[in-house]
């Protein structure tokens, strides 16, 4: 029997609401084999949770205050400090129903143990040890991984992949700190010229790769929130069809006439294992109808902040007056230019689109009909947000904006250093801008956070995890 104290004991329900094959209720803290013995009856009538033997699956029956019995189920204890918060944590699977797993919850509340914050379990496996912050966030990435590539980053952070990399930094950091202070400490050995040549040398090598890490941001980035891509173009110009060839069913209703997407729908594409965001926008023409006036005005506002714009043209027609208005809204901005319908007769003057159209396009033909162009569509995407990036390498990407700015402000902090040498300050100062780099790395890992910064991270988790 392990040893129960007096610390706060927390449970949630860890399987998504609805029903489902089986619930999993997940119990953490200290007293956590006294509370789950209070509902939870083994088989074996002399055996009590708090006795179970670590990581074995016991069978056994859930039982409220008056010993009706509420389900059969499963109990596994794992014993601090071998389980996920290195804290005694049981858990509980019972059948899915959403009201027998309600119930064993509501039983575990009124058995001693508190309702378990947003994140709370992985906050307290941080807190213990057991994960870095790195890796906490991870957590939250790996559930919410929506190709392969995403979970490859994910994973890769979950691994400690991205941690290591900052560690390594670190200390390579308190290295440099140390040269310089001995040169502080022994100014007659006469060693103050080679301790800055040698820190010189390491903070450059140090901010190039802190470069190298934040030019992996933007597909870092991309791979865990999606690259929210707008699909733009006058009504029945196949933007519907775009979006149902990407997906790959049949989302979108698609027919001949022309207004028939009045708003804008957003669905997710695995294109390459890129992660597409698409917004496939109501047809952008002038319009009596309030319902689909709206849609187009909807349709103008994702021009402005999406990170991809596919802007389609009817190649079996000449250029609209639908058609000017969308030249006239993408001017000065950047994407692919998607030259639709081209299984039909050729119409559409290109060369007088690309004079018009003024920007940072690429032309692509492609038909939905017969799926011509899609593949290289598909390839020019991947392509964009690989760019200047090792594929193979994503987990190691940066992935979120807190890392980000951690980066760039531990960069800035190695110019600085830099800037002091080559200045011939005293070392002192040198230390104080190299131990800020060091500090502001150690954010990112957790080592150095504030308790806010902490709290704000694990309130954005799910309850249950």
């Amino acid at each position: 029997m392990k040893n129960f104290g007096e610390n706060d004991t927390i449970v949630a329900i860890s399987t998504p609401p609805g029903e489902g094959g089986i619930g999993i209720i997940r119990i953490s803290g200290e007293n956590s084999g006294i509370v789950a013995s209070k509902l939870f009856k083994c088989a074996k009538k002399d055996l009590t949770v708090e006795n179970f033997e670590s990581h074995k699956v016991v069978y056994g029956k859930i039982v409220d205050e008056k010993g009706n019995v509420i389900d059969e189920a499963l109990c596994i204890a794992m014993w601090a400090p071998n389980s996920y918060t290195k804290e005694n944590v049981v858990e509980i699977q019972s059948h899915g129903g959403a009201l027998v797993v309600r119930r064993i919850l509501e039983l575990a509340l009124q058995n001693g143990a508190r309702m378990a914050e947003p994140g709370e379990f992985t906050k307290r496996a941080f807190l213990n040890g057991r994960l870095d912050l790195s890796q906490a966030q991870s957590v939250m990435d790996i559930i919410k991984a929506r190709t392969d590539a995403s979970l490859r980053m994910a994973a890769g952070h979950l691994q400690g992949k991205f941690s290591d990399e900052i560690k390594a930094m670190r200390h390579d950091i308190l290295e440099v700190i140390a040269h310089l202070e001995v040169s502080i400490d022994f100014p007659e050995d006469d060693i103050e010229d080679v301790a800055k040549d040698e820190a010189s040398a390491k903070v450059r090598s140090i901010k190039n790769r802190i470069e190298e890490m934040l030019s992996t941001f933007n597909t870092g980035r991309i791979l865990r929130d999606g690259l929210v891509t707008a699909i733009i173009g006058k009504p029945n110009v196949g933007k519907s069809s775009l979006l149902n060839t990407l997906l790959r069913e049949d989302r979108a209703i698609v027919t001949d006439i022309p207004g028939t997407t009045r708003d804008s729908l957003e669905e997710y594409a695995n294109i390459g294992g890129v992660p597409l965001k698409i917004i496939d926008t109501a047809g952008i023409r002038e319009t009596e109808d309030k319902v689909e006036q709206i849609g187009v005005e909807k349709s103008m506002s994702y021009v402005q902040k999406a990170d991809l714009i596919l802007a389609l043209f009817d190649t079996s027609s000449d250029l609209t007056k639908e058609d000017e208005e969308i030249i006239n809204l993408l001017q000065g901005k950047e994407g692919i230019v998607l030259l639709t319908k081209n299984d039909l007769s050729c119409v559409l003057d290109i060369d007088d689109l690309q004079k018009r159209l003024q920007g940072n396009f690429k032309y692509m033909q492609i038909s939905t009909f017969n799926n011509d162009g899609i593949k290289e569509l598909e390839q020019e995407i991947v392509n964009r947000v690989y760019s200047g990036t090792v594929k193979q390498a994503e987990g190691v990407f940066v992935n979120n904006v807190r890392q980000a700015n951690a980066l760039k402000e531990a960069q800035k902090y190695l110019e600085d250093c830099l800037n002091t040498i080559e200045m011939d300050m005293a070392e002192d100062f040198i230390v104080i801008d190299i131990r800020s780099a060091w500090e502001k790395l150690g954010e990112i890992t957790g080592d150095t956070v504030d308790e806010d910064i902490i709290d704000q991270i694990f309130s954005q988790f799910c309850i249950g995890k």
